[in-house]
């Protein structure tokens, strides 16, 4: 059962209750998190916030995907541009 949904670049993303950002993009079969300031690719690594590979932007604001909390109708997206 689903709990709520966000938006993903532009795309709908469904969450089970409880899940972060990164696990219910993983589900979706997102794995490209954009790029950082270097250009490097962000993608999920260690799952525990220690690495910030997996930077996004939501609601304005910079996360770890890994460690918040999936929010109903939040606004998700990659820090620079996807290619």
């Amino acid at each position: 059962m689903r709990s709520g949904q966000f938006t993903w670049q532009g795309q709908t993303i469904s969450f089970r209750p409880g899940e972060t950002i990164a696990a219910a993009l993983a589900g979706a079969g997102i794995g490209d998190l954009g790029r950082d300031g270097a250009g490097a690719g962000l993608r999920y690594f260690c799952g525990i916030g220690a690495c910030q590979s997996c930077l996004v932007r939501a609601d304005g604001r910079i996360v770890e995907a890994c460690l918040t909390p999936a929010r109903d109708g939040a606004v998700i997206a990659a820090l620079e541009p996807l290619a």
